[in-house]
């Protein structure tokens, strides 16, 4: 009887399992097949398998940080004027006795005349004598002198101008953030060109780690950002730097997450979010970081990078763009960790900030969760039908019957103690209980 209770318990979790399907176990992640199927309900994405081409063509294009947001790599040219600016003119002239040098000119310590500084006005001008308004917001110092002479020369002695910047209150950089002593200074108007590194450096340098700074350089209302370990290794990001630019250094771990079957079996802290606490970390590296993979769980075959890559990349890389929109793709990236090759091919794939890794289920896991299902059914259903058979024998025990309860073997039993059955008799599977209430 117990038997087929089982069995029956058994057939309704199996007839459960098929109606439930994949859903009916718990997982963590998508099922290998899942992923290789490229099929998704929410997004959908290229899968790409990691091989030495695929890795060469990110290595050709990763990110390309300020070099690739700003292309002007020429160093700042002269400086122009702004509004606020403060103007120094000198004006020469050849002899005495013209427009501002007069006949007593040997009295005087050659033949020039410096005028007043002068801020640039809101309007962006300034004044000269003879010469009246000159525009010199957005303008260099050479075409205003320029202007100037153009407008003297038939009242002034061959006249020669000298235009100046006595204060630089305009074309001015600034460094903010975690930087030792955040500042604004001006672009020299000439011989500098400094870089961005150079302008940090002016800032007092950073305060904390390289691998863990970032830096954000603003420039005509665009944007873009680099780790500050790529500005010192990438030549090409450490570009020189224009007036107006603005530079944000600010503290930021690059980090991670891995879910799936990584770790020691048993253990907390294997999935997760995690630091790379380098300016770059490779693929081994990110696995290791997560414990490895988990000998119990996990399918090595079928370990997945997921991340976003330009259109143009995707295409590189063999994906159909023609399913996506926007300037992004999502690239789910596979390889085998089975094939001892994998791991050199994992040492050559450089992780990036915000990459999610994710190590699939071996199938035999699916397998391992049935069993222990029904062995978990079967235990709850030898405990029910031992609590059920005892429920007679409880009411009995209320009522004061006698109950007879079926036995394993044949026991002769002496009946001369029980009320009205002289002798003895043998008893085959059957003994006699008497219950009497206190």
């Amino acid at each position: 009887m117990l038997g087929s209770r089982l069995a029956g318990f058994t057939l309704a979790a199996t007839a459960m399992i098929g109606v439930g399907g994949c859903t009916f176990f718990p997982y963590d992640g998508p099922a290998s097949v899942d992923v290789l199927s490229q099929r998704s309900d929410t997004i959908p994405y290229a899968l790409v398998k990691l091989t030495p081409e695929t890795i060469d063509i990110l290595a050709a294009y990763e990110p390309k940080g300020l070099a690739g947001a700003f292309t002007d790599r020429r160093p700042a040219s002269n400086i122009k004027f702004g509004i606020g600016d403060i103007v120094s003119t000198t004006i020469f002239e050849a002899t005495a006795g013209g427009l501002f040098i007069p006949l007593d000119a040997g009295s005087r310590p050659g033949n020039f005349v410096s005028l007043p500084d002068q801020a640039v006005d809101n309007n962006g001008n300034i004044t000269i004598p003879f010469a009246g308004v000159i525009r010199a917001a957005g303008r260099t110092n050479v075409e205003i002198q320029d202007e100037i002479v153009a407008k003297i020369k038939n009242r002034a002695i061959e006249p020669q101008v000298i235009v100046t910047l006595a204060q630089q209150r305009t074309s001015l950089i600034s460094v903010i953030g975690e930087v030792n002593t955040p500042l604004r200074f001006a672009v020299p108007a000439t011989g500098a060109g400094d870089r961005v590194l150079d302008a940090i450096t002016r800032a007092g340098g950073i305060k904390g780690q390289g691998y863990s700074t970032w830096v954000m350089l603003e420039r005509g209302g665009k944007r873009a950002t680099v780790p500050f370990e790529n500005l010192v290794m990438n030549a090409s990001n450490n570009i020189y730097i224009q007036p107006g630019d603005r530079i944000y250094v600010y503290q930021e771990q690059q980090k991670f997450i891995v879910f799936g079957a990584s770790g020691v079996e048993g253990t907390l802290g294997s999935q997760g979010e995690f630091n790379f606490d380098a300016w770059r970390i490779n693929l081994a590296e990110g696995v290791a970081k997560a414990s490895g993979l988990q000998d119990a769980r996990a399918d090595a075959s079928a370990v997945f990078l997921y991340r976003r890559e330009p259109k143009e990349v995707a295409k590189l890389l063999g994906a159909d763009i023609s399913r996506f929109t926007g300037d992004l793709v999502p690239v789910i990236f596979q390889i085998n960790l089975r094939d001892p090759g994998g791991y050199f091919l994992a040492t050559r794939t450089q992780m990036r900030n915000g990459d999610i890794i994710f190590i699939a289920n071996a199938q035999s896991t699916d397998l391992t969760k049935f069993f222990n299902f029904v062995s978990t059914v079967a235990s709850a259903s030898i405990g029910v039908t031992t609590a059920v058979e005892g429920v007679p024998l409880a009411s009995a025990a209320v009522h004061g019957r006698t109950l007879a309860t079926p036995i394993t073997s044949s026991t002769a039993i002496s009946t001369s103690n029980v009320t009205g059955v002289p002798g003895t008799a043998t008893s085959v599977g059957t003994t006699i209980t008497t219950i009497t209430p206190k």
